[in-house]
């Protein structure tokens, strides 16, 4: 075989390789009741429960920040992130929750924020224009 093909083969196994850890991270949200089940981390997608308190002391652990969340099937559950509280979390539109579930609470280990879009007014300005 020439070197090129070598190579060209090599390339090949490596984009596989890629692909098939790539896959293996996507994952669909599970629910709170699943998590319960669940013996590894999960991601839930879910709403803030701005009904609810939110417990955040930097000072006493800048690591430690709960709040609640409603899931998808409408469950409102109590969520620990391990984490700093991130910033505009009261803004945001959507919430997903990575992490266990341990005794009553969910333990999140990261979460992601999908906030309001900043073009939101301009469309709602549009429509009614």
């Amino acid at each position: 075989m020439k070197r090129i093909h070598i190579i060209s083969i090599l390339l090949i196994i490596a984009a596989v390789a890629l692909l098939i850890s790539a896959t293996g991270d996507m994952s669909t949200y599970s629910t709170f009741s699943d998590a319960r089940k669940a013996e590894k981390k999960v991601k839930i997608a879910g709403q803030l429960a701005k009904d609810r308190d939110m417990v955040y002391n930097p000072d006493k652990d800048p690591n430690h920040f709960s709040f609640y969340l409603s899931d998808q099937t409408g469950e409102i559950q109590e969520v620990v992130l391990l984490a700093p509280k991130p910033q505009d979390f009261e803004l945001s539109e959507q919430v997903v929750v990575t992490g266990k579930w341990k005794e009553e609470t969910f333990i999140a280990t990261s979460v992601l924020l999908k906030c309001p879009s900043k073009y939101k007014n301009e469309e709602v300005f549009l429509r009614e224009g």
